[in-house]
């Protein structure tokens, strides 16, 4: 109750976008209503889930004509309180994936998307002898596995990696959530989970997962919510100021935030219009490469959120990390979240690529 009365100090009023990048898509969020329902919602993960599945009733499926929308739907959510949109933002993917591969999805469900690998451990999809599939091994990072009804879980299938939807309630299923010891989102756990002969049905075929141009935009659509988690980080920071107008120290730190969050969601209304532009049943755009454009966004929008959040605590003090729940627990989300980044072996990637097929102007 504390940390969701003190998130509410900090709801914005009106639209959070401002740059002439986003397509048309983009203004008809709601950002008021979507602050106010995220607002209300408690820490525990039924209720994060409970706002998963309305936002999700109200909010098209990520594709070409739709990417502003759920971009920006994502960042207000996000804005408001990181975990939830670390909750919102999966259950999205897995029903515009679903959507997609045209798998309907069962009524009331709640989703995840298990697709990290790790050293160590494997999962591997099996035939099994009536013609199903069966899934043998151990998942890393399954966020919320203990608490959803369903996942999309990729697993190996010889030397290809194949997409699976999975009924999470079965037996054989054992997430781990006491492995996940994080300070940042505690309220989601991402443990690792066993699968024990667990019956599952494919969604797609070998490879299609990680080569459909959606696997890019999914991307993006994760660094949207590291943009409005560091959005919601200079609304505490432009309250410091202005409670303190002689503060000048407190001024250069704010109009560095607000270059950082400029340049963040310019890449996130670029990206958004790439997408946008072309009509929904278009194949992929031939001159975009989205693999190096999702990782250019997410690295470009790391890069500002780090620099946001340095800024801002640095410029607060210790006072609001140590007395205000809210704060404290922004800061420590969002230090988590955009990890999902790799830093510099995501630039590395990005000079790869380059270098293999070209992709800048210069």
């Amino acid at each position: 109750m504390i940390r969701q009365c003190a998130e509410e100090r900090l709801r914005s009023v009106g639209r959070m976008i401002r740059s002439a990048a986003w397509p048309a898509g983009a203004t008809a969020v709601d950002v008021d209503a979507l602050t106010a329902a995220a607002g209300r919602t408690g820490s525990a993960p039924a209720d994060r889930l409970a706002l998963a599945r309305a936002v999700a009733a109200t909010t098209p499926p990520l594709t070409a004509g739709t990417a502003g929308r759920v971009f920006v739907t994502l960042a207000a959510v996000a804005a408001v309180d990181v975990a939830l949109a670390r909750t919102v933002e999966p259950h999205l993917d897995a029903l515009g994936i679903l959507a997609q591969a045209r798998v309907a999805a069962p009524a009331g469900s709640t989703w995840g998307v298990f697709a990290a690998e790790a050293s160590g451990v494997r999962l591997t999809a099996m035939p099994a002898a009536d013609g199903s599939v069966l899934l043998e091994g151990t998942k890393p990072w399954c966020s919320l596995a203990s608490s959803l009804s369903h996942a999309l879980v990729t697993a190996h299938v010889g030397d290809a990696r194949q997409l699976f939807a999975v009924d999470l309630r079965q037996d054989g299923v054992t997430p781990h959530d006491e492995a996940w010891v994080a300070r940042g989102m505690p309220d989601v756990p991402s443990g690792p989970v066993d699968f024990d002969g667990v019956s599952a049905s494919a969604v797609g075929g070998p490879g299609w997962y990680l080569t459909r141009p959606g696997f890019a935009w999914g991307g993006i659509a994760v660094a949207a919510c590291w943009w409005g988690g560091a959005v919601g980080l200079a609304r505490v920071l432009r309250a410091h100021a202005g409670a303190r107008p002689d503060a000048e120290l407190l001024h250069v730190a704010l109009g560095g935030v607000v270059a950082d969050l400029a340049d963040a969601e310019d890449a996130l209304a670029d990206a958004a219009a790439r997408i946008d532009v072309r009509p929904t049943d278009a194949p992929a755009a031939p001159d975009v490469d989205w693999a190096l454009l999702a990782q250019t966004v997410r690295s470009r929008v790391r890069r500002a959120v780090d620099a946001v959040r340095t800024r801002t605590v640095g410029a607060v003090g210790p006072g609001p990390l140590t007395s205000d729940p809210a704060v404290a627990a922004r800061v420590a989300d969002l230090e988590l979240y955009v990890l999902q980044d790799h830093g510099d072996r995501d630039l590395a990637r990005i000079g790869r690529m380059v270098l293999e097929r070209g992709g800048v102007a210069w």
